[in-house]
């Protein structure tokens, strides 16, 4: 991270005040959070060693699925231990330079696991639309190659916010009302002019994340005209069963994230616990839920995560 240049004043942390006004019940809330992570590790853990030994599911798909359970394991444990951490041991102090980290890789973490999705749309286009031509067109050098660049974009994206972020002057109020380091709200601490980065944490979400569900839409469009055209009920049910766990997985990733911009700038009437709570089950529910999803609606993961479990 860049050097800081605060010229008011040179803070060594921040202070992250977790929910505000339910500092009483910050133990009982550990709870749900504590349990959604170790769920989340788990899951999204399994899930990689089961690919990773059985060569039958060294596939494109699976490829993808152990891309989004590194990308839900990386967001969460961006932000749950912090969390914790707060929750039960009022640790409340975060450095400079471990908020900036920490801004970087939750928002890097969030528009990488938006290229996932994208590209398992684009997946599941092919595997319904062109099934022979399926393993030409999609072969796991393709799919790691496409990761790689869904991952310099991220970083290219990103890196604006905390380097602008360091050179902002702050002045006494080092209190930032969450159980993270989020940027805007790192920013509105600032006496500095925080334009820009309103500005860039408003279009660039609204850029990288619509590209994808742009091409998603496109994808799912070909998609249903492709299964419109099949007489067979049977084929119908089938490829929609196909895509039925990248839909809900896909929901809930791109509902809570849209919803969260928009009332952090437009919304005055909803309460700042209420955010911040629905800010951390963004971070909570979809890591642990995917690996659920998945393994319940791929016969052949299942089977395979079933033989893993059953032996032990």
């Amino acid at each position: 991270m860049a050097t800081l240049n605060l010229t008011h004043s040179n803070p060594s942390t921040f202070i992250l005040m977790g929910i505000s006004g339910m500092e009483d019940a910050h133990i009982w809330i550990s709870i749900p959070f504590a349990t959604s992570y170790i769920i989340s590790l788990l899951g999204n853990f399994m899930v990689l060693c089961v690919v990773g030994k059985e060569e039958t599911l060294h596939k494109p798909m699976y490829l993808l699925l152990c891309m989004l359970a590194l990308t839900d394991i990386t967001k969460s444990s961006t932000v749950v231990p912090k969390a914790l951490c707060i929750f039960w041991f009022n640790l409340k102090g975060i450095t400079v330079r471990g908020c900036l980290t920490q801004i970087f890789f939750l928002h890097s973490v969030s528009f990488v696991q938006s290229a996932v999705l994208m590209t398992m749309a684009f997946d599941r286009y092919v595997a319904i639309c062109n099934p022979l031509r399926y393993a030409t067109i999609l072969t796991n050098a393709r799919i790691a190659k496409l990761g790689l660049v869904g991952l310099v974009r991220a970083v290219l994206f990103m890196l604006p916010l905390p380097l602008t972020l360091s050179r902002l002057p702050f002045c006494d109020n080092h209190i930032i009302p969450h159980t993270h380091c989020e940027h805007l709200l790192v920013a509105m601490i600032s006496c500095g002019d925080i334009t820009f980065n309103r500005t860039y944490t408003l279009v660039i979400p609204f850029v990288l994340m619509g590209s994808d569900l742009m091409l998603i839409a496109l994808s799912y469009g070909l998609i249903i005209r492709a299964v419109l055209r099949i007489s067979s009920k049977g084929a119908h049910q089938k490829a929609f069963s196909t895509c039925t766990a990248h839909i809900c997985v896909m929901l809930m990733s791109y509902t809570p994230v849209f919803f969260i911009s928009l009332t952090r700038r437009f919304s005055e009437g909803i309460a700042p616990r209420a955010r911040i709570i629905l800010a951390d089950l963004y971070l909570l529910i979809p890591p642990m839920l995917n690996p659920i999803i998945y393994g319940v609606k791929t016969q052949e993961l299942r089977e395979k995560l079933g033989k893993y479990t059953c032996r032990r």
